[in-house]
């Protein structure tokens, strides 16, 4: 019983400086003039200078001045809220190279002050993991033009030269006539479903309810493939719309639900379908000449085995499947649509479930920026 009170003790004797050297990731705060006030441990290995070292100091004297990490303070101190860039690559005479992931995070109580916390790279490989499957996408756009034309033109020759020998043949051999066109339509169709990936027009976007789309969807799912599963759904009510095509929007999650349907079992499976903002959230998307906001996160997880090792890092692929009689065209498809929407799309597997989450952008106005500091001031108190 004497012991108890002693450990709170020692509880209280933990100081902020401790919690924040025993983080891996390295913590800067910079005040007025970009002014740097305090380094955690990592943050004085990174910059290789200890805190009275680096105290008083301009960050502009460790990091180029043309460094994005400068507009990234800029914009937290603007916005009033935490801002995150992906993939930068930090380097100068007095810094060995690292490629990290940085979040400027603004503090309503001091705004003058920012919060610069470096992640290392493996969350922007992860990230550019995802990114890399537009390139096959690409290939895939060029192999359904081919297909269109150097396959589709002979297969209707070959079905029309089954169809006439059909009429003359006995009940034997009108079976193998109707085996040869049933096979050509599958063929085709399978060419259909290719040729969507060479579809390049501008998207038409629009101011769109995701839970309306979502509820769709959830219900079109009980209703057929995902009957006898559960699905939770867990909504953020006050997200702003997404900048989005109603139906495309509809052909991914329905896509990303079937997916996890297939993967539970019909007893004790269930699928959670969630939606969150995150502040800040930017990525370097193909086609933007700058980088592209997208705080509104919708998830799609299950409570199924996993993705199978051998398929993780090509997931997005096409052709990529472990299903007996699967394409390997949906999640391909999947991650194109995502890609138009400017948006993207990852996931994290295990033995315990697989989680999908699709960022997207918003439609965002005065009013949604207004709203969403506030709601930032709130989350700080």
């Amino acid at each position: 019983m004497n012991s108890e009170p002693a450990l709170l003790a020692t509880d209280k004797e933990i100081t902020s400086d401790a919690i924040l050297n025993a983080l891996e990731m390295a913590v800067v705060i910079v005040g007025r003039g970009d002014r740097i006030e305090y380094a955690n441990s990592a943050g004085e290995q990174m910059f290789g200078a200890s805190l009275p070292q680096l105290s008083g100091h301009s960050l502009t004297e460790f990091v180029p001045g043309d460094s994005p990490i400068f507009s990234l303070i800029s914009q937290a101190r603007e916005r009033g809220f935490s801002v995150t860039e992906y993939g930068l690559t930090l380097s100068s005479p007095r810094l060995q190279k690292h490629f990290v992931n940085v979040q400027a995070s603004y503090l309503p109580e001091s705004p003058d002050r920012i919060i610069l916390t470096f992640f290392e790279r493996s969350i922007a490989e992860k990230i550019d993991r995802q990114l890399t499957q537009r390139s096959s996408v690409r290939s895939v756009t060029a192999m359904a033009a081919m297909l269109a034309h150097e396959v589709k033109n002979p297969l209707s020759g070959i079905r029309g030269a089954a169809q006439l020998l059909e009429q003359a043949a006995d009940s034997e051999d009108q079976k193998l006539t109707r085996l040869i066109c049933d096979e050509t339509d599958r063929i085709c169709a399978l060419v259909d479903r290719m040729e969507v990936f060479s579809d390049n027009r501008p998207l038409e976007r629009e101011a769109i309810n995701i839970h309306e789309v979502l509820g769709h969807v959830s219900r079109l799912a009980k209703a057929g493939f995902a009957r006898g599963i559960r699905i939770v759904e867990r909504y953020d009510p006050s997200l702003p719309a997404v900048l989005g095509h109603r139906d495309q929007l509809i052909q991914i999650f329905l896509n990303l639900i079937k997916n996890a349907a297939e993967a539970v079992s019909d007893s004790h499976g269930e699928i959670t379908l969630t939606t969150a903002y995150r502040h800040g959230i930017r990525f370097a998307v193909p086609g933007a000449s700058e980088r592209t906001h997208l705080p509104l996160v919708i998830s799609v997880q299950d409570n199924g085995p996993g993705i199978p090792m051998e398929l993780q890092d090509n997931l997005f692929d096409p052709f990529v499947t472990s299903k007996p009689r699967g394409t390997g065209l949906g999640l391909a498809l999947v991650a194109k649509m995502v890609g138009d929407h400017g948006g993207v799309i990852e996931f994290d597997t295990d033995n315990g479930g697989t989680i999908f989450r699709v960022m997207l952008p918003m439609t965002e106005t005065a009013d949604d920026r207004t709203r969403l500091r506030e709601r930032q001031g709130n989350m700080s108190q």
